[in-house]
């Protein structure tokens, strides 16, 4: 196993420090695996919408697709 920092693995800790710490999930579901898809689906729609789209879009979804949503979802819904 690769854990980083107490996590699944260096991308699932650097997009919950960098994106989803302190994250504000009012409105948001408070089923862990329903959240953990808004989450990604969050953050996927960020990226289209900030990034052009080629090789750096290309390379951010490659990072995010190693994710692990449920435990940033787990964590979130944990620290209401």
């Amino acid at each position: 196993m690769n854990s980083y920092n107490g996590w699944t693995n260096y991308q699932t800790w650097r997009i919950n420090l960098e994106v989803f710490d302190g994250f504000d999930i009012e409105g948001y579901s408070n089923d862990v695996y329903e959240l953990s898809n808004e989450l990604k689906t969050y953050i996927e729609d960020y990226l289209s919408e900030t990034t052009n789209e080629g090789l750096a879009l290309d390379y951010a979804m490659a990072f995010i697709s190693e994710v692990n949503f449920y435990e940033i979802a787990e964590n979130l819904l944990g620290s209401k």
